[in-house]
């Protein structure tokens, strides 16, 4: 199987030096912002063959302007804490692209939270809100606030003083955020409550992710978890493999996380280790996931309490040491490069048959053409972890409509969608000559998408 080097050796000179000086310019004009760098890399590595196979893209400059954003918002957050004293953290919108729909993506609260965190968490949006099929385009935001051990009365305020300034940029057909790392639903609730407090009207469709009792979708909750595993699933299932009866490995203990363990173990696999951001746990029995929801959506707790609950599990600290369990398939859920070259070895050592991006970015250039390299089936993260903007954009159009739908409707209808992007991908990659490299595939059948619409909409 090719990797994404081969593209490079392959293609015309044209089309290679055209990525070549744009990605140089990239790097120029946004110095030191590594994560968004990395992103750009692995995108434009694979359109080399789309920009030789069809120079319009060239000609039309479509590069230089997809990879600008159409508009950054950067501001200040300041709010009290319990005891009275004033805190300041920085937030953070970036309104990628609009070819397609209005722009849609997250909102992630964590200390890492800067400038290239966003931006490279909003271009790939592009392209995985393009793969779905649905109108939406790329967007994506967030702060250096930490959630983490604090009150509900510091998130509140943090929240609602986060979005008196976020609510001046986004709406219904204009931006619409939902949550991510540090955002569950009741972040969600506060900053709906006060955006709608605000504008003084009640515009449903401005946020997803929202409480089944204001305007949210059944489904969405565990939408992300499963579609990744339903990606995975058809990956799979073309080699003759399947969960059934699969050792399973799922890093994280969020909501993505929960949930892909969830459909993993209703498909017959077995989980054995999740983690969060201090260790992880490692259940030979099999992790009890009703367990993990509780400890982590309801009582918000660390996940070494689990192992007070199961004295068969065995807690670690360190969360990387999670890539040295054995298993049949990995399920990296939790944060952007979590598996490097170390860890992607680990797991080609241990017999892993495949990996499935359930996070953003959660692999390496460098561990992404390990498993490219071997026999690893690898699902990457803009296919894979689509399934939560999908069910946001149904959590749009049921809001519209002023319609609530079904679990099994929503469940259905997600699972038609990250069966559509598997084999998109898969027909992508057949086309351009790199029969089952599906970040190759992946990345041209979303980005073909959104091209063709810039292109008919002129040079905006």
């Amino acid at each position: 199987m090719q990797t994404l080097e081969d593209v490079k050796n392959k293609e015309t000179k044209a089309a290679v030096d055209y990525v070549n000086e744009v990605f140089e310019m990239v790097k120029v004009r946004n110095p030191f912002e590594y994560e968004f760098h990395q992103a750009v890399n692995e995108i434009f590595d694979s359109l080399i063959p789309v920009f030789s196979k069809h120079p319009k893209y060239m000609e039309q400059g479509i590069l230089e302007r997809i990879v600008e954003p159409e508009r950054v918002v950067s501001f200040r957050v300041p709010w009290t804490d319990d005891t009275g004293k004033v805190q300041v953290n920085r937030g953070f919108r970036v309104q990628y692209n609009s070819a397609i729909g209005p722009y849609k993506g997250g909102i992630r609260f964590h200390p890492s939270v800067n400038s290239s965190i966003i931006k490279f968490l909003g271009f790939e949006q592009i392209f995985k809100n393009s793969l779905t099929g649905q109108q939406i385009g790329g967007g994506k935001g967030g702060s250096d606030f930490d959630p983490k051990d604090k009150s509900d009365g510091e998130i509140m305020r943090f929240t609602q003083s986060f979005m008196t300034e976020l609510c001046k940029y986004i709406g219904p057909d204009i931006d619409v955020p939902a949550g991510d790392i540090g955002v569950g639903a009741r972040e969600i609730g506060y900053m709906f409550g006060q955006y709608k407090r605000i504008r003084g009207a009640y515009e449903a469709g401005v946020l997803t992710g929202k409480g089944l009792g204001y305007g949210g979708s059944l489904g969405r909750k565990e939408a992300t978890g499963y579609g990744t595993v339903y990606f995975v699933e058809e990956m799979l299932a073309d080699k003759g493999l399947s969960f059934e009866g699969s050792t399973v490995i799922v890093s994280g203990s969020g909501n993505v996380s929960i949930y892909a363990m969830e459909k993993a173990i209703q498909l017959g696999a077995k989980v054995v280790a999740c983690s969060d951001s201090n260790g992880y746990i490692f259940d030979e029995n099999g992790i009890n996931v009703e367990t993990v929801k509780r400890l982590k959506e309801v009582e918000y707790k660390r996940i070494y309490e689990y192992a007070n609950e199961h004295p068969h599990a065995q807690y670690v600290e360190g969360c990387s040491g999670i890539w040295s369990i054995p298993c049949d398939i990995a399920l990296p859920c939790a944060t952007q490069n979590e598996i490097d070259k170390c860890a992607a070895e680990m797991l080609m050592a241990n017999g892993v048959k495949a990996v499935g991006e359930g996070a953003n970015m959660p692999s390496t250039l460098e561990a992404i053409n390990i498993f490219l390299k071997s026999d690893i089936l690898f699902a990457p993260a803009k296919a894979a972890n689509a399934g939560g903007v999908a069910v946001s954009s149904l959590e749009m159009a049921q809001n519209s409509a002023r319609l609530s739908w079904s679990f099994e409707t929503v469940d259905e209808k997600l699972h038609s969608i990250m069966t559509n992007i598997y084999r998109s991908s898969v027909k992508a990659a057949d086309e351009y000559g790199y029969p089952g490299n599906l970040v190759i595939g992946a990345n041209i059948a979303g980005f073909t998408r959104v091209a063709d619409a810039m292109i008919v909409q002129g040079i905006v």
